[in-house]
């Protein structure tokens, strides 16, 4: 049962963190450049530092809880005498997610600081270069979930 449930929370941070990328770069995001820069920019500032929280709590729910898995597969291994070798598309998954913290906290502690000033300076044109890196990197973000999702269902299929 605890292993069903550490693997729902996995799955559940996943779709948190992979789902919200994918609406903000292909739903949101395209929909809010209507809007006048000193709206957008402001706009934007204030839905992905909603996002940001709730990334920072899926992300930590995912990677702990991945910890964990890996942990009490190797426990439960070693208690039943057999050899524990991690399976290549979880070493993809671990790696790879761990990139994408990376990539998350770049956004976070570098990239979003310098678009809440530029909102809190009125200064409309350094907010959006900053928000078009911001989009660049959770491209690449979204790009890393895909592969990793897709590795590890591939994988599972072997």
């Amino acid at each position: 049962m605890l292993y069903a449930l550490l693997k729902l929370v996995h799955l559940s941070g996943v779709v948190v963190w992979i789902g919200g990328m994918f609406f903000t770069l292909f739903c949101l995001r395209p929909a809010a450049m209507g809007l006048q820069p000193p709206v957008r920019v402001a706009f934007m500032q204030a839905v992905l530092g909603r996002f940001f929280l709730v990334v920072t709590v899926a992300g930590l729910a995912t990677i702990g809880s991945g910890v964990w898995l890996v942990l009490r597969t190797r426990v439960s291994n070693a208690q039943a005498g057999a050899p524990f070798n991690m399976p290549m598309d979880w070493w993809v998954m671990a790696v790879l997610g761990f990139a994408m913290l990376a990539v998350f906290s770049r956004i976070g502690l570098m990239l979003y600081p310098r678009l809440k000033q530029a909102v809190a300076l009125q200064n409309w044109p350094a907010g959006g270069a900053v928000l078009a890196q911001i989009r660049s990197w959770v491209a690449v973000n979204l790009g890393l979930g895909a592969i990793i999702i897709a590795v590890v269902v591939l994988g599972a299929m072997s």
